[in-house]
C-alpha cells in the first residue's frame, strides 16, 4: 500500500504551516477585505472603488528570483517574503495605483511548517508596510522536482488608480528633475550574478570584508525597501509626473521605460555615492561597470519625476517620511533615453 505521504507529500504538514501563519496573516488586512469562510478565494468589497470616476484596476506578477538561494543556505525566510512584496507592490506603485491586495504561491520540496510560517509572515509584514491586504495564496509540495530544503516563491498583487491620475512617459516634459529614492540594498535583482561571484572568488557568506559592518550574507539578505506608500505620498503633494522602479535592468533601462521618445533623463553619478556593498561585489568580481549599471539598482530603488517647482517639497516630504533621497538628474530633449555622466 502506498499513500500520498509516501510520494512525498505531507497533508498534515500543510495543514500546520496554515495555522501557525494564520496569526501574522491577519495583520494584513484591509476594511474592504470580506471573509471566505470556504477559504478557497480571497474576496474584497469592490463598492469601496465607487468613490473613483473612472477607477483603473491594475495588476502585477513577480517573484524572488535566485535570492532564495541565499536565503535557504542561510536558513533565513521571512527577508524574502518582505522582498516579494516590494517586487509585486511597487511596480503598481508606478503608475500611480493604490495597493489593493495580493495573493501569494509557495513552491518547495517539502513543506516545513515553520519555514512556510516565516515566509508567509515576511508577506504579511510587509503588505501592512505596504497598505494593502493578502487574502490568500497557495502552498505547493513538489517532491521529486524540488529538494527538500529548496523552494521558490511568486506573487501576484492588485491596486486602483483614477484614470485621470495614471502616470507615465506622456506627463514628462523638458525641465522636470530627477529624484532618487535609496535602495535598502540589492533588493531582488542581480542575484545570479552575485552567486557567480560567490561561486568563483574568495568571498563567502560568512566574510565580513572592511567596508561592511556586518557579515556578507546578512548585507545580501537585506529586505527591499517598500515604496508604496511614499510614492502615494508623493503624488498627493502633486507634481509627479512618472515612477520608475529600479529593478532588471539598473538605473537607466527602467528610467527608460518612463520617458517618451522626445526627452532624455540626464543622471549625475556624481551625485550619490554607491553602497559599500555593491564596490565589494565589484572589486571582488572584477565586474565592468558597463555590466555593474544594467545588473544592480546601485544605491537607488526607485526614481520619481517631478515638475521643477514641486522637486524641493517632494525631498522635504520623502525626508519626513524616513526615505533618503537626492536630486537625481534632469530631464531635456531628445530621444527617450535615460543616461548616467
Amino acid at each position: 500500500m502506498t499513500s500520498y505521504k509516501d510520494a512525498g507529500v505531507d497533508i498534515a504538514a500543510g495543514e500546520r504551516a496554515v495555522e501557525l501563519m494564520k496569526s501574522r496573516v491577519a495583520r494584513a488586512r484591509r476594511p474592504e477585505v470580506v471573509d471566505d469562510v470556504s477559504g478557497f478565494a480571497g474576496l474584497f468589497d469592490a463598492s469601496a472603488l465607487t468613490r473613483y470616476k473612472r477607477p483603473l484596476l491594475a495588476t502585477s506578477t513577480d517573484g524572488v528570483g535566485t535570492k532564495v538561494d541565499l536565503a535557504r543556505r542561510l536558513g533565513v525566510y521571512d527577508t524574502v517574503g518582505h522582498d516579494l512584496v516590494g517586487m509585486v507592490i511597487d511596480d503598481l506603485a508606478v503608475c500611480g495605483a493604490e495597493p489593493l491586495f495580493m495573493t501569494d504561491y509557495i513552491a518547495c520540496g517539502k513543506v516545513v511548517p515553520e519555514r512556510v510560517a516565516d515566509i508567509v509572515g515576511g508577506i504579511a509584514d510587509a503588505c501592512a508596510l505596504a497598505g494593502c491586504a493578502l487574502v490568500g495564496g497557495e502552498t505547493a509540495e513538489h517532491p521529486g522536482l524540488l529538494d527538500a530544503d529548496e523552494f521558490d516563491l511568486a506573487g501576484a498583487g492588485t491596486g486602483v488608480v483614477e484614470a485621470d491620475d495614471v502616470l507615465g512617459p506622456d506627463r514628462v516634459r523638458p525641465g522636470d528633475i530627477v529624484l532618487a529614492m535609496a535602495s535598502s540594498g540589492i533588493h531582488s535583482n542581480g542575484y545570479s550574478l552575485v552567486r557567480r561571484v560567490l561561486a568563483t572568488t574568495d568571498l563567502t557568506l560568512d566574510s565580513q570584508p572592511t567596508d561592511l559592518t556586518r557579515p556578507l550574507g546578512e548585507e545580501l539578505l537585506t529586505p527591499t525597501r517598500i515604496y508604496a506608500q511614499d510614492c502615494l505620498a508623493l503624488t498627493r503633494s502633486g507634481g509627479v509626473r512618472a515612477f520608475a522602479h529600479i529593478t532588471g535592468g539598473g538605473l537607466t533601462a527602467n528610467l527608460a521605460r518612463s520617458l517618451p521618445p522626445t526627452v532624455d533623463a540626464v543622471l549625475n553619478r556624481a551625485s550619490w555615492e554607491v553602497p559599500p556593498l555593491f564596490r565589494v561585489l565589484q572589486a571582488h568580481g572584477d565586474i565592468p561597470r558597463p555590466d555593474m549599471d544594467a545588473t544592480f539598482n546601485l544605491g537607488v530603488g526607485m526614481a520619481a519625476i517631478v515638475g521643477p517647482d514641486k522637486a524641493a517639497e517632494a525631498l522635504r516630504t520623502l525626508a519626513a517620511r524616513g526615505v533618503p533621497a537626492w536630486h537625481l538628474g534632469e530631464i531635456t530633449p531628445g530621444t527617450g533615453t535615460a543616461t548616467l555622466t
